[in-house]
């Protein structure tokens, strides 16, 4: 008997994880038509069925998942060693997926994108957008970005900014109608915009001020999810709203919008990059973590 060709092997087990031949096809950027030959191939070199296949659903046989089982942590060494040889050849190269909130997106990882791109152009980048926390092993992710309340403890954390911090904002006309509030608990008797995530999830707001601190939860007559949506509604005096003040702030130096509460808005840490402590860092997750500690 022949031996499997090694990236035969690799199309199996993209087609036996995925369960599904289109998106394995993706996956390896080839086409449908061509990753069911190739199996067909390795099945008839081994002379075993290694993945029952009908018209809805892929499975594998059990000598099938016996085979999975084997190659696995093979497949995903030698990949780490062709990425660590090329990375200590100065190129990384491969897929790097990360999971991050959309303001964590937006404000840190979008400006870091194209020149990360440029300095490693055989990495492929895949950035998640979600607000709810996961477990970005299970979920086959390399890293994710999330603010320090959020960090599993047994993850390396490396900040990606400064300082970030939320503001409570308003429209001047909105100012002059119902008054500029003085305390948090003011914000109670005024309309308020208030954001609801995908989750189901509408958080309170919180303050502090000389170690005091306030939770609130105003009402109004606007809830939404989108944060540039619902900074425009607040430019048009439907209420007042709290955000991140990088979101905000060219809506307040053109003068749409005010600040107020400032004395209770303390800065924060920003959002950190966040991975698994291993031995072996796969080469565009290290080439990614040292281009954004460079940058900060």
């Amino acid at each position: 008997m022949k031996a499997p060709d090694l990236d035969d092997l690799a199309a199996f087990a993209a087609i036996a994880r995925r369960r599904s031949f289109r998106a394995a096809a993706v996956e390896r950027g080839v086409s449908v038509s061509t990753l069911s030959q190739t199996l067909r191939d390795l099945e008839a070199r081994l002379d075993l069925r290694l993945i029952n296949r009908t018209t809805r659903s892929v499975a594998l046989t059990e000598a099938g998942a016996r085979l999975l089982e084997r190659i696995t942590p093979a497949l995903a060494d030698i990949s780490r060693a062709v990425e660590d040889t090329l990375s200590e050849a100065g190129e990384a190269t491969g897929r790097l997926r990360i999971n991050a909130p959309e303001p964590a997106i937006e404000l840190t990882l979008a400006p870091l994108i194209a020149p990360f791109l440029a300095a490693h152009p055989r990495v492929e980048l895949e950035i998640r957008a979600e607000t709810a926390f996961v477990d970005i092993v299970a979920e086959g992710f390399d890293a994710g970005v999330r603010w320090g309340e959020s960090l599993a403890k047994d993850m390396i954390a490396v900040p990606l900014s400064g300082p970030q911090r939320y503001v409570v904002i308003a429209a001047p006309d909105l100012i002059a109608r119902v008054g500029a509030p003085q305390h948090p608990r003011d914000l109670l008797g005024v309309p308020c915009i208030r954001t609801r995530f995908a989750s189901g999830l509408t958080p309170a707001w919180e303050f502090e001020r000389a170690g005091e601190a306030v939770r609130i939860e105003p009402s109004g007559p606007l809830v939404g999810a989108s944060a540039h949506g619902l900074i425009r509604a607040c430019c048009d005096g439907v209420g007042f709203y709290t955000t991140f003040e990088d979101f905000a702030r060219p809506h307040i130096e053109a003068g749409r919008l005010v600040t107020v509460l400032d004395d209770w808005s303390e800065p924060f840490p920003g959002p950190f990059l966040y991975y698994p402590s291993r031995r072996q860092m796969p080469g565009p997750l290290r080439a990614f973590v040292d281009f954004a500690r460079w940058r900060g």
